[in-house]
């Protein structure tokens, strides 16, 4: 058996020497040491030998199996090597050539602002927070103080789901989960998407808003004017004009519209601004009464603001952006821009 080994030995080193490639490398070496190869195949043979020369045949059969496993690597690192070799000299890269450019994204142009917007009030002491696109009729009307047959219902135009479910109209609903939820002191705002029936050049039935709103002991509507004209000086400059203007909201007595000094002409009268040299850029006012019973605070010892305004709108005036269906439209060459 020694013999035999010793041939099969010779026989597969010669073998692996002629082998061309790794795939006939790799069949060599299933012929000689496989399951069925031929170092298996001699071994059988072993049962019939001596309890003294199985010993001495088994030594010679690890011998002659390492030898092979190491002749087997060897070459393998080589034809490798050989395959390399070969590769470079037959494959060319022109380096000279342009590379394919990468493509870098931005942040959307309402997620700029956003942010911008949720950077300032936060240094104002804000928070953040959050709350259901699929809103209970009772967060997003009637605890606003805008019960069913209240004609604001009908500045909202509503997508109902049922009676008593709707897409909310705006984010005011969080201002009523977050005074549920916690006493005051609360200062939050509340930016995300809402719906209504509405679209043209101006408006979209999906839309950003962000809500803020402010409660505590001794709040005054001097208070929701040095927080909003911070905010506006610091979103849109410190030279910019500032005004506050009477309005009505169902959820806010007293009430009023906030203008700017027109970012386009400067206050001279423009198109834009339809030569009043002022924009509309947000709704706010004191938090009614009727809204805290909602919540159980005590109108007595508590009192507050809130505002709230588009996202799209601040962001068509910071931009000069003059249709609102450019920031819903995804054309990568309006987009590009920021």
């Amino acid at each position: 058996m020694k013999e035999k080994l010793e041939a099969m030995l010779i026989a597969a080193k010669q073998a692996l020497a002629d082998a061309v490639d790794e795939t006939a490398l790799q069949d060599v070496r299933v012929r000689f040491l496989g399951k069925k190869g031929e170092l298996t195949a001699i071994m059988k043979g072993m049962g019939g030998l001596s309890s003294e020369e199985r010993p001495v045949v088994g030594a010679v059969a690890n011998r002659v199996k390492d030898e092979l496993s190491e002749t087997f690597e060897q070459r393998l690192a080589v034809l490798k090597q050989h395959a390399i070799a070969q590769k470079l000299a037959n494959e060319k890269i022109d380096v000279s050539l342009p590379g394919r450019r990468s493509l870098v994204g931005s942040k959307h142009p309402v997620t700029l602002v956003t942010e911008e917007l949720i950077e300032i009030f936060s240094s104002l002491g804000f928070c953040v927070a959050e709350g259901p696109e699929v809103e209970q009729d009772f967060y997003n009307f009637e605890a606003l103080n805008i019960p069913k047959d209240h004609p604001a219902r009908d500045m909202q135009d509503t997508f109902y789901i049922n009676d008593e479910v709707v897409l909310r109209t705006h984010t005011s609903p969080v201002q009523i989960r977050s005074m549920i939820k916690q006493k005051p002191p609360v200062r939050v705002i509340a930016p995300g998407t809402v719906y209504r029936r509405d679209s043209d050049i101006t408006h979209s039935p999906m839309f950003h808003q962000i809500e803020g709103f402010m409660v505590d002991e001794n709040i005054t509507f001097g208070d929701l004017k040095g927080i909003l004209t911070t905010f506006i000086q610091e979103c849109f400059g410190k030279s910019v004009g500032v005004r506050f203007r009477p309005s009505f909201f169902p959820f806010t007595e007293p009430s009023a519209e906030v203008d700017i000094q027109c970012v386009i002409c400067g206050g001279k009268g423009c198109r834009v601004c339809k030569n009043s040299g002022w924009l509309e850029i947000l709704g706010s006012g004191m938090i009614d009464p009727e809204v805290f019973k909602s919540v159980n605070y005590d109108s007595e010892r508590y009192s507050g603001f809130a505002f709230g305004m588009g996202l799209e709108r601040i962001a068509m005036l910071k931009y000069g952006v003059n249709d609102l269906r450019l920031f819903f439209e995804n054309d990568v060459r309006f987009l590009r821009q920021f």
